[in-house]
């Protein structure tokens, strides 16, 4: 056990209320606060914004990202290093 994680989910309950960086299958990220999530990993993301190129492009707000477009998922904080 590290970080208090055990199972895969951990990892997105300790993300809860946090930003995240989401990596779709279109090639798209989406970076949000993560408010909800399901065993699907659908996700909930508050104050979404579509990024490309490493660019903020398109602000879209509150979200709902099918699990099944989704390649990972990773603590924002992490992704800006």
């Amino acid at each position: 056990m590290v970080n208090g994680i055990e199972r895969p989910l951990d990892v997105l309950n300790n993300a809860k209320g946090k930003e995240v960086l989401v990596q779709l299958k279109n090639n798209k990220q989406m970076v949000g606060t993560l408010l909800a999530f399901d065993i699907h990993i659908n996700i909930v993301l508050d104050n979404a914004k579509e990024i490309i190129d490493n660019e903020s492009k398109r602000s879209v707000g509150l979200t709902f990202l099918r699990g099944d477009t989704i390649i990972f998922i990773s603590p924002a904080s992490m992704a800006k290093q």
